[in-house]
């Protein structure tokens, strides 16, 4: 069985998208018609912007989702998963790929989370780092042991653990976690404490809008950050991806279950290529590979 698999924040690279622009017009459509959804031309931020354009969550986040989605569509009949599921943000390009959401729901969806985000960590200094070498119940102890809001917010593969929350006491966390014989513990160069309770006000902004979306039946389950096991249902995919920014990204756990129910090849679909290294770190029995056109 094939898992596609769909990447978070991070992947984006200058240029991105630009080679399916040109040698599809099912692409050049859809990169036309996000212009006009978003109101700005992110194409063109996407095609030649510099890195620091790129590294804005307003045009990062729906960046990764247009190159994952597009990438997806102009694969015609090369795109057929037994099971989908994303990094984070990826999750709403899954969504979009099986069918659940239309492509122009899941842009509006993504760009509103990517401002409720940017919202919510402006009211609160806040960040992230990451914790390498150490079992991840001792890091989820030492989260809960350390005074302030610091917890576990992405399972990325065994011995690589991402903990969120203020400033103060993720650096605490960070002392905390070398001494128990943490490989590496490094404060992240992101804006804020992505997936911890300090996204509740991003939460509350962006369940509105899930609320008001149609959701359908999705054409194969999708295995979601939050629950891990395959989602059918598009009551449940709505609940899970509305926790989504509050809840741990549990991707380890998810590529667990979906080798379990028997996935044996992930496709990663968009930019870059971390995913297929986190599936081999997770379990390197299993086959991974880039999604081509």
């Amino acid at each position: 069985m094939k898992a596609h698999i769909f990447p978070g924040q991070g992947a984006q690279f200058s240029g991105m998208g630009h080679d399916l622009y040109e040698n599809s017009s099912k692409a050049k459509e859809l990169f036309k018609l996000a212009n006009e959804v978003l109101g700005f031309d992110i194409t063109k931020i996407m095609f030649e912007g510099t890195a620091e354009e790129l590294k804005e969550t307003k045009v990062t986040q729906p960046a990764i989702f247009l190159h994952s989605t597009i990438l997806a569509e102009v694969m015609g009949t090369k795109f057929q998963p037994d099971m989908v599921a994303g990094h984070s943000l990826g999750e709403i390009s899954a969504l979009v790929a099986n069918k659940t959401l239309e492509f122009a729901d899941g842009l509006k969806l993504v760009y509103k989370r990517a401002l409720a985000m940017q919202h919510a960590c402006e009211i609160t200094p806040s960040t992230m780092a990451a914790v390498l070498g150490l079992e991840d119940h001792l890091v989820e102890a030492i989260c809960a042991d350390t005074p302030g809001i610091v917890v576990a917010a992405n399972y990325n593969c065994p011995g690589q653990l991402v903990i969120s929350g203020d400033v103060n006491a993720v650096e605490k966390a960070c002392e905390s976690l070398k001494e128990a014989g943490a490989r590496r513990a490094l404060i992240l160069p992101v804006g804020g404490a992505f997936h911890s309770p300090l996204m509740e006000p991003a939460r509350e902004e962006l369940a509105a809008a899930i609320e008001a979306t149609n959701f359908k039946e999705p054409a194969c389950p999708i295995y979601q950050n939050v629950s891990t096991f395959a989602v059918t249902n598009p009551s449940k995919i709505k609940e899970n991806l509305i926790f989504q920014l509050t809840a741990p990204v549990k991707w380890t756990q998810s590529v667990q279950n979906m080798i379990k129910d028997g996935a044996i090849k992930f496709i990663e679909v968009g930019p870059g290529n971390v995913l297929q290294g986190l599936v081999k770190k997770i379990d390197a029995s299993v086959e991974t590979e880039k999604a081509e056109v």
